[in-house]
């Protein structure tokens, strides 16, 4: 995915990934059993790109304002470096943990889909809707997955913030190889 130089420029300085989870993790609908019990659909693509993520020197967040175990669970799944459940006030969180990792908001990308994830949005280095959110979240956004929340949209986020940085190459081939993995062959080079 080729980006504009000033999504490029702002990309650089990401150091923390923070992403809202219903609607970007998720296709955004939460299903019910009988009993109550919440269950929610994520891309394994998703989960790949929070290692990549990691592996490349991000730290990360998910930010929802859902009390959800299922958030909770996944978040623990991956080994995500904050969680913060019931945000309402996203903005005021994003700050927060800024704080707490010793970063400029500029330093922050965020990855949101509707109206709560504005005041997050509007203090993030990189604002980064999904291809199916909210219009007021796209007219913001300082640029738009092609791919709909819960289904891949993180690891398209991941692969500009990496490659912005200089690192998806190398981060790639190093997610490889620790999973068994050659490292790639350039052209001209002999198997």
């Amino acid at each position: 995915m080729s980006v504009p130089r000033t999504v490029a420029v702002r990309a650089r300085k990401v150091r923390v990934l923070v992403m809202d989870v219903d609607g970007v993790l998720t296709d955004g609908r939460m299903v019910l059993s009988e009993r109550g019990d919440e269950l929610k659909s994520f891309h394994s693509r998703d989960g790949v790109a929070v290692a990549l993520a990691k592996r490349g020197g991000l730290r990360t967040a998910f930010v929802t304002g859902e009390k959800s175990t299922v958030a909770q669970a996944r978040a623990d799944k991956l080994g995500v470096d904050a969680v913060v459940l019931g945000a309402r006030r996203k903005g005021e969180v994003l700050e927060d943990l800024c704080a707490q990792f010793g970063l400029p908001l500029e330093a922050s990308a965020y990855v949101g889909d509707d109206l709560l994830d504005v005041p997050a949005l509007q203090r993030a280095g990189l604002a980064i809707a999904v291809a199916d959110a909210a219009p007021e979240v796209i007219e913001i956004a300082h640029i738009v997955t092609r791919a709909r929340g819960g289904q891949g949209a993180l690891r398209e986020c991941v692969e500009v913030i990496l490659r912005a940085q200089g690192a998806w190459t190398a981060t790639v081939e190093a997610y490889v190889t620790e999973h068994g993995g050659r490292p790639r062959r350039t052209r001209g080079e002999r198997r």
